[in-house]
Order: structure tokens, then sequence, then C-alpha cells
């Protein structure tokens, strides 16, 4: 009867201790980075009544008769699973997420922690704020922090990046053009169809009515004299009708031919009277038009369509206007003279304008006064007939206007500053300006420095936009009286779109980066996920100062906890290895947090349940076991 007994006593042991590890966890379940552990049991010996037996002929075998004799504790381990963060705001609070430890010494000896709970002593050492041990670096020696201020440091380097215009508004020439294009028009005739002579009786008057170039009607009027010959009828025509002339044909037809080409000259006959129409007696036709074609440089001058009456020998065209610096130009152009084509007078105007190219361009019939240079230009050209000469052309019909305004270059221009050695911050300018090849040239300039080399020339683009040639350059520059400094500039790298670019859009030409900066004091720290402490300088710096290190094993479950949050190497625990974070195995390190318990509070308590039972079973076990007892001592 004795081994229900010792079972039931071993139950009750191994259940207390059960109930001490749950203890244990809940009573951290709010201490930093600390680790639950769990208990496992397992049966002891057993007591064997009879060994099993093997089947033998006609007899099947048997099983053992074994009774147990309890339960042992045997083990208790650690739960080595990530605790919640929790962000607390201060630099040198610091978690791992991930695997590793951070280390500490205290001179003695090496301890490993997830608590870290660090800041800076009087000296600037980091150490372990609840006990002062020192932490470790990946070199394992004491992590320090130097906070002395930072030199000053001249500009060596700048980067530039963004995007120069594609879309050229300069350099450009100024360019006139005729308003329309010149053409050359067709003669306009009608020849009627009956010849002389013609009769027209004594006394009578016959008449017919013409529009010429839809004008006012014009009436023709003949009074008879009995035979009429053809000259006779074109001279009267000729004396009542202008714009127009009347002639005769060797078939003694009377023609009439429009002063006027092209699709404006337009003649119209309207017959007379019934019985007295000379439309009729002539044989003419309702209506002719000339028509258009484009003209040529070979093109007279009195086959263009705008020619009103035709010119004669020295008759001239006066044109006046002025040259690309407003420089007046005057020109008489005499027909039969001068010549009496469209190419003779561009060649007269293009000598007059000594500043300008004039053309004719062929594909659009127009004349063009182009500027021989970029920039703003005072160009103009007006034409005009004298009154009192025959030839006269509607010039105002082909007046010159402004089709291209005349610019400076495109120029895009950029600032930053620079320091020089004394670490005093300039400002100094960039300006990109187009040329009349599209190439572009660089100019630096610095209000308060001297500038001995500042211009980079000829910066070319690929089709695609991305910087072709030259990159980089060198500026050089003097301030305050200071040794020249050397500024290499980047804009790129040919064939790729990091740097400068050429595309459509709008220019957005910026220095990304400049290495020159002030003197510095330490303003702030922080620490990254690698475990690197970085320092931020009143100049814009951040510098690494130091590195914390970060201790990993190959089994962490083999460490032994020596109680503060404190871990120790065990001959199961290997060897450890230390590094930065992110590195050998290592997490990250999360600067401005703790790690919280890993303790599941739901969980225990269900444990606890658990434990609870067990622990009353057992105890319920002795309690029979001795009401039994009682019961055989009664029986004497």
């Amino acid at each position: 009867m004795a081994g229900s007994f010792i079972s039931a006593l071993g139950g009750l042991r191994v259940h207390q201790s059960w109930i001490d590890v749950i203890g244990n966890n809940l009573a951290n379940s709010s201490t930093p980075g600390f680790k639950s552990s769990r208990a496992l049991f397992s049966d002891l010996l057993s007591v064997t009544y009879r060994p099993a037996t093997g089947p033998s002929g006609s007899l099947g075998g048997t099983n053992p008769l074994q009774v147990g004799l309890g339960v042992q504790l045997a083990r208790v381990d650690r739960r080595l699973g990530q605790g919640p963060l929790d962000a607390t705001g201060r630099t040198f609070d610091l978690a791992l997420l991930g695997r590793g430890y951070f280390a500490v010494t205290e001179g003695n000896q090496t301890l490993y922690t997830r608590v870290g709970a660090f800041g800076l002593d009087a000296d600037g050492n980091l150490v372990d704020q609840r006990t002062g041990f020192q932490v470790l670096s990946p070199a394992g020696q004491p992590v320090s922090i130097d906070a002395t201020p930072i030199a000053p440091s001249a500009t060596t380097e700048m980067t530039l990046a963004g995007n120069l215009p594609a879309v050229v508004t300069g350099p450009l020439a100024e360019q006139l053009s005729s308003s329309s294009s010149f053409q050359q028009g067709s003669e306009v005739i009608m020849t009627g169809s009956v010849g002389g002579p013609f009769n027209i009786p004594a006394g009578e008057t016959w008449t017919m009515e013409l529009v010429v170039n839809g004008g006012a009607p014009e009436e023709v009027s003949i009074v008879g004299t009995g035979a009429l010959t053809a000259q006779d009828v074109a001279d009267a025509v000729n004396a009542q009708v202008d714009h127009l002339t009347a002639s005769v044909d060797a078939s003694q037809r009377v023609v009439l031919t429009d002063e006027r080409t092209g699709a404006a000259a337009t003649i119209k006959v309207t017959a007379g009277e019934t019985g007295k129409d000379l439309k009729s007696m002539l044989g003419l036709i309702d209506f002719v038009q000339g028509e258009n074609s484009d003209a040529t440089l070979g093109s007279d001058l009195n086959l263009l369509s705008s020619n009103i009456t035709d010119y004669e020998i020295g008759d001239e065209i006066d044109i006046v206007g002025s040259d690309v610096d407003g420089s007046p130009v005057s020109l008489s152009f005499t027909y039969g003279v001068d010549g009496t084509t469209i190419g003779e007078l561009v060649q007269a105007l293009d000598a007059a304008y000594g500043q300008s190219t004039v053309a004719f361009e062929e594909d659009t019939g127009q004349i063009t006064i182009s500027a021989d240079v970029t920039g703003e230009a005072e160009l103009s050209l007006s034409a005009s007939d004298p009154s009192g000469q025959v030839g006269q052309t509607n010039w105002s019909q082909h007046f010159f206007a402004v089709t291209t305004n005349g610019t400076g270059p495109d120029q895009v221009t950029t600032s930053l500053e620079v320091f020089d050695s004394q670490g005093t911050s300039h400002i100094l300018t960039l300006e990109f300006t187009r040329q009349d090849d599209s190439t572009w040239n660089l100019e630096a300039s610095a209000p308060d420095g001297t500038i001995s080399q500042g211009e980079i020339t000829g910066i070319t683009f690929n089709q695609n936009g991305s910087i072709l040639t030259p990159t980089s350059g060198n500026l050089v520059v003097q301030f305050n009286g200071l040794e020249s400094q050397t500024i290499a500039l980047d804009m790129g790298t040919a064939g790729q779109f990091g740097g400068i670019t050429q595309f459509g859009s709008d220019p957005s030409l910026i220095a990304t980066f400049q290495d020159g900066f002030a003197a510095g004091e330490l303003a702030s720290l922080g620490v990254n996920e690698r475990g690197v402490i970085e320092g931020f300088y009143t100049n814009g710096q951040t510098l690494e100062l130091a590195e914390i290190g970060v201790a990993s094993f190959a089994n962490e479950a083999g460490l032994e906890e020596i109680g503060d949050n404190y871990f120790r190497e065990s001959a199961n625990s290997g060897a450890r290895v230390l590094a930065g974070g992110q590195a050998s195995g290592a997490g990250d390190v999360i600067g401005g947090a703790l790690e919280g318990s890993n303790v599941d509070t739901a969980e225990e308590f269900v444990r606890l349940i658990e434990a609870q039972r067990g622990f009353q079973a057992n105890a319920r076990v002795i309690t029979v076991q001795d009401e039994i007892l009682s019961e055989i001592v009664n029986i004497i």
C-alpha cells in the first residue's frame, strides 16, 4: 500500500513545482525582456509483476504486468518567442526584434540581456542604467560616445539633377513673312464667235452690259451707220469700258482681254435689248474667269494674281522697312531695269537687308525675311506703287507680318549653398543657357566670391532625353581671400536618367548634393537597425559614432539565468558570436523601445487551473489510501 502514497507524494511535488513555474511567469508578466518557462513531467520506473511472454505453439503472447511508481519533474525550459515592443521614446531604450542579446560587462565577466535600458554616464560610456555595466561593441570593447564638435569642411563635390526643357522658346531668330502666298494668274480672254463686218441700221442704237472683275456694270452702246468693221466695235468698247482691252483677231472677231490675271479676273456680259443686242451680234458668251497657280522665282510680276495693271518698263515698286537693329531700309525696284520677276525682286530685297536673309519659299509661295542673329529684332517691310504710274499691284494683299518673334536664349537657373574652408556659407548660382545649336552652356557666379573657372560648354543630350556629354566638370572659386577651392560638378551618367535630363516638361533643375559644411555641435543621437549610434549635428551632418554589439548563440535556451534580466554562457549554450544588428543571424536593433515580457497571462491561468486540479487529485489519493488503512486497523 506504500506505493500509492509514494506516487501521490511525487504528484504533489511536481504539481507544486509546476505551480511555482506558473507563479514565476505571472510574477514577471510585466518584466521587460522576460521569457516565460514551462514545466515538463515524466513518469518514474514501474514495478514489473510479470514480464511479457511471446507467442508459443497454440498459446498467444502476453503483455508485461507493470505498476508505475509515480511522476517526476523532467525539466523546466524557457520559451524564447518574441515579446511585444513597447515604445518609450528614449534614445537608448533598445529592443531586439529577432534573435540575439546585448552584451555587457562589469569588468570580470560578460553577461547578456534582452533589456536595453541603456544610457550615457559622465564619461560618455554607454551603460546599463540598472547596474552600471558597460555595453560592448561588436569588437568586444565598451561603447563610448565622443561628443567633440566637428570641424568645418569646404565644398569639393556637388551633384545636379532635374530637367532642362526640350521645347525651344529661345534663342530664336525673328522672321517676317508675306501674309498670303504669291500666285501666278492666267489671262482672262473672251472671243466672239461672229466675225465682222457687222450691219447695224443707220440711226439704231445697239447695246450690251459688261461687268469686269466684279466691278460696277458698264454699258456699251453703238449707233448704227450701216456696215461696221470689227475694229469699229473694238474701238467703241475701249472707249466705254475700263480694265478691259478689246481687239480684233485674224478672223475679224472681237476679242475682250481683262487687264488682270488669275481667279480674281472675270468678264461678265449681259445682253442688250432684243433685236438690238451687241452680245448676240458679236457672238459673246455669258462669263469667263481666270485661274491661279503657284508662283515661282521666274514668275513675271505682271502675271501675279494680285497685279491690277501691268507694269511698264520704268515703273517702280517702293520698298520701305527696317533691319534687325532698326536701321531703315529703302529700295525702289524699277521694272524692266532691276528685273521683272519675283526672283529678281527677292535678290534686290536680300541686298537691301544686310542683317537678314530674304528668300522666296516656293512650297508656300511666300517671301520671308529672317534675321541672321537670334534675339529681339525690329524687322519690318512694306511695298507700294507710286500713284500715277501705269503698273499697279495690290501689295496690301501681301502685307508682311512677324511669324516668329525673335527671342533671347532659354535660361534655367538654380542656386545652392556651398562652404569655404572656414565653414562660411556662400550662395553659388548656376545658369544654363541654350545656344543657337541647341546645346547648353553652364556658367557659375557667386556674389561674394571670385570665379576663375566657372563655365562648362557644349552640354548635349541623347534622343531619349538622357545626358550625353559632358557629364561632369570642375568649378574653381575663391571666397574671403582664402585659397581657391575646386568643386567637382557631377551632372549624371551618360545614357542614364539619374542626373540632368532634357524632356518636354518644365525646367526642374536642382542641386541634390554638396559635401561641404560648417562647424557643428552634437545636437542629438539615434540608433539604427544595425545598432549604429548616429550623431546628428547642428550643421546638418550625421556621423556614425559607435556601434552596439549583439551576441548570438547556437543554443540560446542553454544560457544560464542569473537574475536581474541577465544571462551567462553555459557549457551547452555554445560560443557567442558578437556582431552588429542584422549580422550573423542577429535581429534588428529597435531604438526608443523596450521588449516586453512574452508571458501569455490567459494561458498561464489555464495552466494554473490544471496544476491545481492535479495537486488536488494527488491529495485525494493520499486521503483515500489513509481511509483504507484506517479500515484495516479497525478490522482488528
